[in-house]
């Protein structure tokens, strides 16, 4: 099984930055990428940005150039760098990791249980 806790959000500024975290714990290593997704109530989750296992990162467009995910493997910690934060970037984040389920042999979505960023003046 795979656990993911985000922490970092809250309420910022427009032009102001924040930094989420994703602490991830469990059975890692049937992982096969991970991610970060947000949502706003009404609507499905939008994926922004994804983290291969060799360290490849990809990002919407909406947020190229502004945001930075990265990670620290030794620490498990997947990070999400928001800089330039718009008020249309408020959502609640969460984090996701794609990989085999609990029984080892189907595809799984695992998420955390979202940080809320609200950039607002």
């Amino acid at each position: 099984q795979v656990q993911l806790v985000e922490s970092g959000g809250g309420l910022v500024q427009p032009g102001g930055s924040l930094r989420l975290s994703c602490l991830a714990s469990g059975r890692l290593f049937n992982i096969y990428t991970m991610g970060w997704y947000r949502q706003t109530p009404g609507t499905q989750r939008e994926l922004i940005t994804t983290m291969t296992s060799d360290g490849t990162p990809t990002y919407t467009d909406s947020v190229k150039g502004r945001f930075t995910t990265s990670r620290d493997t030794a620490k498990n910690t997947l990070y999400l760098q928001m800089n330039s934060l718009k008020p249309e970037d408020t959502a609640l984040y969460y984090c996701n990791a794609r990989g085999l389920g609990p029984d080892g042999q189907h595809e799984y979505d695992y998420w955390g249980q979202g940080t809320q960023v609200t950039v607002s003046s």
